[in-house]
C-alpha cells in the first residue's frame, strides 16, 4: 500500500510538471531529476532483493532422548538445483509408504503418547500444541512440518485449539534400509 501512494506521488509530480504553465524550466528540472533519483533507487532496491537469499524450511523433529522422554529440535532443509529445471531447488528425495489426512477435534488433549510410526506431519488447517520435554511447546499452525520420530519412551502431548478441529496429513516414511 505504501509503495501504490508513492507511486502515485511520483506520477502527480511528473504530470504536474508537464503542465503547459507548470512553473519554471528549473522547476521542471527538478522535478525530472527526483523522478530519476527515485527510479534509480527503486531499480537499486529491486536488485538488492533479488540478490537475497531464499525464506529458510524449517522441519521440527520430535524425538526420543536416551531418558524416554520426547525433545524437540528445529532443522533445515537442505536446498540442491532441481534435475527438474534450473530456476528451482530440491531437497534430498525421502522414501515413503504412503499418505493420510488425520482430523482432531476442537479441544482435544492426548496424553504422553509417541508417535505411531516414523512419519512427516504437515500440518493443514486448524492449530494446537505439541508439548515435549522441559516445558517446550511447539506450536502447531498451517505449513508446520513436524519429523515425528518418537516412537518409543514417555511421549508428548498433543493439544487442539479450542476454535477448530485440526487437520494433518501424515506421510509414513519407509524403514530404512542398513547394509
Amino acid at each position: 500500500m505504501l509503495c501504490a501512494r508513492f507511486v502515485r506521488s511520483c506520477a502527480r509530480i511528473v504530470l504536474s510538471a508537464l503542465e503547459p504553465n507548470a512553473n519554471s524550466p528549473m522547476r521542471l528540472l527538478t522535478r525530472f531529476l527526483f523522478v530519476g533519483v527515485v527510479s534509480a533507487a527503486l531499480m537499486s532496491s529491486a536488485s538488492h532483493v533479488a540478490a537475497q537469499k531464499p525464506a529458510t524450511t524449517t522441519v521440527t523433529r520430535l524425538y526420543a532422548g536416551a531418558d524416554g522422554q520426547s525433545y524437540a529440535q528445529d532443522i533445515d532443509v537442505g536446498w540442491r538445483p532441481a534435475k527438474l529445471r534450473a530456476e528451482l531447488s530440491e531437497s534430498e528425495s525421502v522414501k515413503v509408504t504412503g499418505a493420510q489426512f488425520l482430523r482432531w477435534p476442537r479441544g482435544f488433549v492426548w496424553e504422553g503418547h509417541p508417535a505411531s510410526k516414523r512419519q512427516y506431519v504437515v500440518i493443514v488447517s486448524g492449530r494446537g500444541e505439541v508439548d515435549v520435554a522441559g516445558g517446550k511447546k511447539v506450536l502447531l499452525a498451517p505449513g508446520r512440518v513436524l519429523l515425528a520420530e518418537d516412537v518409543t519412551g514417555q511421549g508428548h502431548v498433543t493439544r487442539v485449539g479450542p476454535d477448530e478441529d485440526l487437520v494433518m496429513l501424515l506421510v509414513p516414511l519407509a524403514q530404512e534400509q542398513r547394509p
